[in-house]
């Protein structure tokens, strides 16, 4: 009687608890939720922070900016594991990789140099001194164009073909995250010490909006949701998620998130939004008519706050960054369904 009665407390106990947990899914293979891990990528001996990463699709290469370690790593994601490791960089933030001339592109936070590497074993292609802080970096097929953000408030336009700045676009404050809008010539950048968004149209190199951010501070990560025409931009303090209209930046939603973000993405195929954060989750969010609704909040790595999600895979690749009895690695996610 005394051990049905311990079973029947005990279930009871355990319903409670899962009921209480709502949506959050600890990170492991086999998981049933809008995420599921795939593979755990080792990176090999990298110390320090993970920052951002891009693709070269055609070769299936990951390239992951190693800030802490001064390094670029270059994963083959066909056969799931590092071949190589670009070394001697000072505090490498940003990376492109420009297939048109085959260039992989590499913002330095610590000198201010982009380095360019060529080729299929990434040979040195010279470089483009931007002063300090050379940090996001974006490319633009459509006009031909690497953008990066840099010091105390730049833009430098860069032209691939000839690997010169063309132009350069002043801002009031240090950009991190910036997105191109693909339907019109405007470039949303976030600048979080100026609390605001700039809107530069990109072809004719000037600002030509400001909106004040009074939603939160710290406003890193930015991703644009072409669909419902809004600028997703996630803030760290308090940590939420806003949408604010692209036509004049007029809010539209706003809405609790993980804490610790540094990436934000649009899984256009899903209506999804994916944050990946510090504090060791990665949240998703459904997009509904008015707004977003938080479905997960997956349990990950605590520092794990740098991530790509590549549409061409259909995967979602989060940074994570070594810790005690664990080496830096790559977390691979398959959406579902």
């Amino acid at each position: 009687m005394r051990g049905t009665f311990w079973m029947f407390f005990f279930g009871i106990t355990l319903g409670i608890l899962t009921m209480s947990c709502g949506p959050e899914l600890d990170a492991k293979a086999g998981d049933v939720g809008p995420l599921q891990l795939e593979e755990k990528i080792g990176l090999g001996n990298v110390r320090g922070r993970l920052d951002h990463m891009a693709l070269d699709i055609d070769r299936h290469r990951l390239f992951v900016a190693e800030l802490g370690n001064d390094s670029v790593g270059v994963v083959d994601l066909r056969v799931r594991r590092i071949v190589r490791r670009i070394v001697g960089l000072k505090g490498p933030q940003g990376v492109g990789y420009v297939p048109t001339t085959d260039t992989l592109y590499v913002a330095n936070g610590g000198d201010g140099l982009v380095r360019l590497f060529q080729g299929a074993d990434y040979s040195e292609a010279g470089g483009i001194e931007l002063r300090s802080d050379a940090d996001n970096l974006r490319v633009d097929p459509a006009a031909s164009r690497v953008i990066v953000g840099y010091g105390n408030g730049g833009l430098a336009i860069v032209d691939p073909a000839s690997r010169k700045k063309v132009n350069d676009v002043s801002l009031k404050a240090h950009p991190e995250s910036f997105q191109l809008d693909p339907d019109s010539s405007r470039t949303f950048i976030n600048l979080p010490s100026a609390r605001a968004i700039a809107v530069v149209d990109r072809f004719a190199g000037i600002q030509i909006a400001r909106w004040p951010m009074t939603a939160g501070h710290s406003n890193f990560p930015m991703a644009l949701d072409t669909r419902s025409k809004t600028v997703i931009v996630v803030f760290r303090d308090p940590p939420r998620l806003g949408a604010f209209s692209m036509r004049d930046g007029s809010s539209v939603a706003n809405v609790e998130t993980c804490s610790d973000s540094d990436d934000v993405f649009v899984d256009t195929r899903r209506r999804r939004l994916y944050v990946s954060c510090g504090d060791g989750y990665l949240d998703v969010f459904n997009a509904r008519g008015d707004g977003y609704d938080r479905i997960a909040h997956i349990r990950t790595a605590v520092g794990a706050r740098t991530a790509l999600y590549a549409p061409e895979l259909d995967r979602l690749l989060l940074g994570v960054r070594a810790d005690a009895g664990r080496g830096a690695e790559i977390w691979m996610y398959r959406p579902t369904p």
